[in-house]
C-alpha cells in the first residue's frame, strides 16, 4: 500500500491526525509538521479532497540513509519510479537538507535526476523525456543523513480550496481558519461570529465545516491527472463527498467587519465557495457587537500592527475587544496573534494558550472557554 505524508505547519499534527482518523485511517505516525499513514489509491483522493488543515499530501517513495552522492544515486535508483511516472512525466526536482553531510542541495536535485531518468530508461528504453505529460514534483529532503524521497500528489499547496481569488492585506491561511474552527469546538447548531473577518476566511471555513463540505472539491491536484490513478477512483471519491455534504443545513455564522471593502472581498468568496445566504455579512465597528444569544463563539484574528498598519492602533483594538467581549459573558472566545501582551491588554488571562504559525508568523491561539451551552445558542 503507498505510503503518504500529511505535511502541515507545527502545532497542527493532531489536528490533521483526527482529519485522517474521521477518514478511517487509523494507523499514523506523527512527527513534528508531519503525519505519516499508509492508504490504498482511492485514499490519496480521498486525502486531498477532505484534509482541511494539511498543506500537502506527499508520495513517500523511500526512506534510507545517505552519506554520499553514490549512496543517494544507488538508493534513488532502486525505488520503483516507473511504477508512478508515465513515459512522459514531467518531473522536477527540488530538495533541501538540514544537519547532514549531503549539504549541497543542488547537487543532491542533480544526483537525483539523474538517478530517476536511468530507472526511467530502463523501463522505457530510453535516455532522455520529454517531459510533457503530468506533473510528478520529487522532493529529496535530507535531515541528519536520512534522505526521504517523495511525489507531491496536491501541486499547488492544500490552503488554496480555489473560493479566494482576490488578495487581502495579511491573509490569514485557510488550513489555520480551519483549525481554529475545530479547536473552538463549535458545533453548527451554535452562533460563530468574526468580528474582524476581512476576507472572510474564518466564516467560511466554519460554514464548509458546518456543512461537511469538502474543501477540495472546487479545485484540482496534480494526482488527478496521473496515470496510475484511475480517473474512477477520484469519481468515487467526489461522490463520496457529494453524498456526506449537508448545503442546506441552516447556520448562524456572523460576519463583520469595519472596512466595506473587505466585506465586499469576503461576500465573493463565500459566494465562490457555494455559500451566498448562509453567511451574515454587515458592516460595523467592533464596539456593536451584541447579541441577544446567552451562549456562541467568537472567532478571530485581528490586525497584528507588525504586518497592518501602526502597532499603537492594534492594541486599542486589542483594548476594545477585552471590553465588548466582557459583555458576552457566556461565549466562548478565540484570538488569534503573535502580540506577546495581548492578555494584558484584553485584560484578562487565557483559558489555554496554543502556539501556531499563520504562514512565518509565530501566533498564539488565545482560548477563554465558556461554559458548555444546555441546548441551542
Amino acid at each position: 500500500m503507498p505510503t503518504l505524508i500529511a505535511t502541515c505547519a507545527f502545532g497542527l499534527e493532531g489536528i490533521v491526525a483526527d482529519e485522517l482518523r474521521a477518514l478511517g485511517y487509523e494507523d499514523l505516525t506523527t512527527q513534528r509538521g508531519k503525519v505519516t499513514f499508509e492508504v490504498d489509491l482511492l485514499g490519496i483522493c480521498r486525502a486531498n479532497l477532505w484534509l482541511r488543515c494539511a498543506d500537502r499530501v506527499l508520495l513517500q517513495m523511500g526512506q534510507y540513509e545517505a552519506t554520499s552522492f553514490d549512496e543517494l544515486y544507488d538508493q534513488t535508483f532502486a525505488l520503483p519510479w516507473a511504477d508512478w511516472l508515465p513515459e512522459d512525466a514531467e518531473f522536477p526536482v527540488i530538495g533541501k537538507s538540514v544537519k547532514s553531510q549531503l549539504s549541497s542541495v543542488p547537487a543532491c536535485q542533480k544526483i537525483v535526476k539523474k538517478a530517476v531518468v536511468d530507472c526511467l530508461g530502463g523501463r522505457y528504453g530510453r535516455q532522455q523525456f520529454p517531459e510533457t505529460g503530468s506533473r510528478h514534483r520529487i522532493q529529496v529532503a535530507l535531515l541528519n543523513d536520512t534522505a526521504t524521497l517523495t511525489v507531491d500528489t496536491s501541486g499547488a499547496g492544500l490552503h488554496k480550496r480555489g473560493y479566494r481569488d482576490l488578495s487581502a492585506p495579511a491573509p490569514l491561511r485557510e488550513t489555520l481558519a480551519a483549525a481554529m474552527v475545530y479547536l473552538s469546538h463549535w458545533q453548527p447548531d451554535y452562533v460563530l461570529a468574526d468580528p474582524c473577518c476581512g476576507s472572510g476566511t474564518i466564516p467560511i471555513e466554519a460554514a464548509l465545516i458546518g456543512q461537511r463540505i469538502a474543501p477540495g472539491t472546487l479545485r484540482t491536484f496534480d494526482a488527478f491527472k496521473w496515470q496510475c490513478i484511475p480517473r474512477d477512483l477520484w469519481g468515487q471519491a467526489l461522490e463520496e463527498a457529494d453524498d456526506l455534504a449537508t448545503p442546506d443545513r441552516k447556520l448562524r455564522i456572523w460576519a463583520s467587519d469595519i472596512s466595506q471593502e473587505a466585506l465586499a472581498m469576503a461576500a465573493r468568496h463565500a459566494r465562490r465557495a457555494g455559500l451566498e445566504g448562509h453567511i451574515s455579512f454587515e458592516r460595523k465597528p467592533l464596539s456593536q457587537l451584541a447579541t441577544h444569544h446567552k451562549y456562541g463563539y467568537v472567532l478571530c484574528n485581528p490586525p497584528y500592527g507588525e504586518r497592518l498598519g501602526d502597532l499603537r492602533q492594534a492594541e486599542e483594538l486589542y483594548r476594545e475587544m477585552g471590553q465588548v467581549f466582557r459583555g458576552l459573558k457566556k461565549w466562548s472566545q478565540f484570538v488569534l496573534t503573535p502580540h506577546a501582551e495581548f492578555e494584558k491588554l484584553f485584560g484578562k488571562q487565557a483559558t489555554y494558550r496554543r502556539k501556531l504559525y499563520n504562514g512565518r508568523i509565530k501566533c498564539t491561539l488565545y482560548q477563554y472557554f465558556g461554559p458548555k451551552p444546555p441546548g441551542k445558542g
